[in-house]
């Protein structure tokens, strides 16, 4: 049987500054993100199995995406906690805002590589992931591979 790769599509809303960056980034923003997670696996072929011919169920796949990227990262501002930004953070938090706190500076490119540790923990040990494209703009995307990866 051969391995089919398989895409699912999610978008979510974030917040963000990049802290020491000599540009407007350094502002906090927010962007409408798209995150593209692929897939790849053989179909189940056991005609028994509720799932047969499917890679994954597009179900299973949406709930790890939802529980570990989706429903985290959603409305939040994001921001490198090892800077001075944690100041501001803890100040938003104290007024009621979802502020996410993470080791890396929070761009498009660190962003993908913290998506794709936490999704290949969540995959069945049968499916791997193959890659992610997380959208910042309409013209503006980073891409992880797995075989870049290797």
């Amino acid at each position: 049987m051969s391995n089919i790769r398989i895409t699912k599509q999610f978008s979510f809303e974030t917040g963000h500054a990049l802290y020491g960056y000599d540009g407007k980034c350094k502002n906090v923003h927010g962007h409408s993100y798209r995150l593209d997670v692929t897939v790849i696996g053989i179909p189940i072929s056991d005609n028994t199995n509720v799932k047969f011919g499917m890679v994954i169920d597009f179900g299973d796949l949406k709930k790890i995406v939802k529980d570990e990227i989706v429903d985290v990262f959603d409305h939040a501002t994001v921001f490198n906690k090892n800077t001075p930004h944690v100041e501001l953070a803890r100040e938003l938090e104290n007024r009621g805002h979802n502020v996410l706190l993470v080791d890396y500076q929070p761009t498009s490119e660190m962003m993908v590589i913290d998506f794709a540790e936490k999704i290949k923990k969540r995959l069945p040990q049968n499916i791997k992931l193959h890659s992610l494209k997380l959208q910042e703009t309409a013209t503006s995307f980073a891409e992880w591979f797995a075989s870049d990866n290797e």
